[in-house]
């Protein structure tokens, strides 16, 4: 990494760019323990004055579900919710993710918490969008070891959802035709570093663009729209990165 001086953090960043993945949709839904993807959602209603709708499954102010998953998943399965997110202990590059564990299935090395409803909403989900904090061989491997959720299926498979595209710490991937691209490189990082910190094979423009940092509206938007709303639910994340303590979040 370079160390020219930024005027903002890492997760700023991240947040900006999934919130450009997001795009003009509908309805948003955010599954526990992601707050950077929490964040890249509030970021897109408010610049889109409140749409798309919103729901983080640990809120109490922002989610409608009164059910929980088994809401989330009657929802998505009719067509009602546009993006999603992802993660994996492995992601390889047909964009297969494991959430279950490495090594022999029946004598695991390490175990991960369990795929529970990600193979369905990655079928059924228009847009999924992975992100691993964690660029590393060891997260971004040529095979994953169990596959969770099947990054692409079949042709004689009816499938409206799938993978649009990874964000880690280090750039952006796209992903078409069970394969992903690489799209862009984030500020500080080299397509060398990327190369030599990713398990999988991947496509890559002749020249490779560098990710565009935040402006300075976005992230005036981050740090006194969002991050309030966002303590909520991630109170440590939000002191954290935001600087944001208990009293914004009962105003």
């Amino acid at each position: 990494m370079t160390n020219a001086r930024r005027d903002f953090r890492d997760e700023e960043l991240l947040a900006d760019v999934i919130a450009r993945l997001i795009g003009d949709v509908r309805h948003i839904a955010v599954g526990n323990a992601s707050p950077i993807p929490a964040t890249a959602a509030l970021l897109a209603r408010e610049r889109g004055k409140g749409r798309p709708y919103v729901s983080l499954l640990q809120s109490r102010k922002h989610n409608f579900f009164t059910d929980g998953a088994r809401e989330l998943f009657d929802c998505a399965g009719q067509g009602r919710i546009d993006v999603f997110f992802l993660s994996g202990g492995q992601i390889d590059g047909a964009g297969n993710v494991n959430l279950v564990s490495t090594g022999d299935y029946e004598h695991p090395k390490v175990r991960f918490p369990g795929s529970f409803g990600s193979a369905y909403l990655y079928y059924v989900v228009p847009k999924v969008i992975l992100f691993r904090v964690e660029h590393s061989r060891r997260t971004l491997v040529p095979k994953v070891d169990f596959i969770s959720a099947p990054g692409a299926s079949a042709g004689n498979i009816y499938r409206p959802g799938g993978p649009i595209a990874l964000v880690t710490s280090r750039c952006l991937f796209s992903f078409a035709n069970g394969r992903f691209t690489l799209a862009s490189v984030h500020p500080g990082h080299t397509v060398e570093e990327v190369i030599e910190n990713t398990g999988f094979d991947f496509e890559r423009p002749t020249s490779v663009p560098k990710t565009p940092a935040p402006t300075g509206a976005t992230l005036t938007l981050l740090r006194e729209t969002v991050a309030p709303q966002l303590a909520e639910v991630y109170p440590q994340f939000a002191a954290q990165v935001f600087g944001i303590g208990q009293a914004a979040v009962a105003q």
